[in-house]
């Protein structure tokens, strides 16, 4: 059955720019996401960016989202935020269990289950980063790790909540290195991802959008997405850059 998954590039701003400079990006963004009606954009600034990025891109092709959020939903939590506090700033993509909050912030596959729920409950779109280590890899433990990771935040979900679900492939060892798996590497663990989904959802399968991330860039996002389980792309540093980024978009296809 041909893939009918809209493409979706989504920049991940991590903790950069100014605000002056994220105003100019995200409307740098908004014309060029505004040239095409076949693929999605998606933007995940900083907190702080967040609502004056929602004002340039309200009514564009452009979708926002948060890089995080707390797995409580309010109270006494100092410096933490809310999904129903992103919701209302204006987001509708909320980032879950990226590498570097899994590894440098220590967040565990029980904690990222909690916050899923917490943005399913704000009614919000989850998406879950999943990924190996080099060493993992290298073990021959890549695709264990992947779908360990799957299973412990996504497996108890009902199949309505599937429907709120994207998932962002990243390896560890690709991520802001330069390298990135090859498209063959990287559609290997696409499709046993969607297989997994299959058996957790056979419905949601088809339709759950699953990118890659890891060193993306326009010279090689077209080979990626050439292949059949690749829908988009999660990119950090090409994201950035107006050119870079607009060249994705462009690419993603």
């Amino acid at each position: 059955m041909a893939n009918t998954r809209t493409p979706l590039i989504a920049g991940n701003w991590k903790m950069n720019l100014s605000l002056a400079e994220a105003t100019a990006l995200a409307s740098a963004v908004k014309d060029a996401a505004a040239k095409y009606t076949d693929r999605d954009v998606l933007l995940y600034p900083t907190f702080l960016q967040l609502t004056r990025v929602a004002e340039i891109v309200k009514g564009s092709r452009v979708l926002l989202g948060a890089q995080n959020c707390s797995a409580e939903k309010e109270g006494a939590f100092t410096g933490e935020i809310a999904a129903a506090q992103i919701k209302d700033a204006g987001a509708g993509y909320i980032l879950i269990g990226h590498s570097e909050r899994r590894h440098i912030l220590k967040e565990s596959d029980a904690f990222l289950k909690t916050k899923i729920d917490r943005v399913l409950d704000e009614g919000l779109m989850a998406m879950l980063c999943v990924g190996e280590t080099l060493d993992e890899r290298e073990s021959g433990r890549a695709e264990t790790v992947v779908l360990n990771q799957l299973n412990a935040a996504l497996s108890h979900l009902t199949k309505d909540a599937w429907k709120h679900i994207a998932i962002a492939y990243e390896p560890v060892w690709a991520i802001g290195t330069g390298k990135n798996a090859t498209p063959e590497d990287a559609q290997a663990m696409h499709a046993a991802i969607r297989k997994r989904i299959a058996l957790l959802n056979a419905d949601a399968a088809p339709t759950t959008r699953i990118l890659y991330g890891g060193s993306v860039k326009p010279d090689n996002v077209a080979a990626l997405m050439a292949k059949e389980d690749i829908d988009g792309a999660l990119v950090g540093g090409a994201s950035l850059k107006a050119e870079s980024f607009s060249e994705l978009i462009k690419l993603a296809k």
